[in-house]
């Protein structure tokens, strides 16, 4: 009995080569998806069928972000460029660096919040069940907030 070779592959060698060249440059799949005439969803199902066209392009995707990182290191060594490492700093630890409005709560002042909120709760409620279940709840919520 004779195989049907079914559809053939959107996505032959040559172009997954292209889109895995295109990534490797920093730009987005969709633009890579666009230079060999596909969707992007053409490259995420090409990709969930053929596991080591998913392994490179994991590759690819991080390779830029890599080389960029490099370069903005490299810059940030140099004092006429400390723009660099303050721009980096910002953007790998923005809980630390990156600038905020004043509207924005970081999860420490959350967190003092929330204890204010339980000292309160404890002096109020006398009886000890409930301000435990309080307190109970108060912990969930603290607990979320950090995940």
């Amino acid at each position: 009995m004779k195989k049907h070779p079914g559809r053939p592959a959107a996505l032959d060698k040559d172009k997954q080569d292209t889109i895995l060249g295109v990534l490797s440059l920093g730009c987005p799949r969709r633009t890579a998806a666009g230079i060999v005439g596909c969707s992007p969803s053409t490259i995420r199902n090409t990709a969930k069928r053929n596991p080591a066209f998913a392994k490179r392009l994991r590759r690819a995707d991080k390779s830029s972000e890599i080389c960029w990182l490099k370069n903005i290191t490299a810059a940030g060594k140099m004092p006429q460029y400390w723009r660099a490492a303050a721009w980096a700093l910002e953007h790998v630890k923005p809980e630390l660096y990156a600038k905020r409005s004043p509207q924005v709560i970081t999860f420490k002042q959350i967190t003092q919040l929330m204890t204010k909120f339980a000292q309160i709760v404890c002096e109020e409620i006398p009886v000890d069940k409930y301000r435990k279940a309080v307190i109970k709840r108060f912990d969930e919520i603290r607990r979320q907030l950090k995940d």
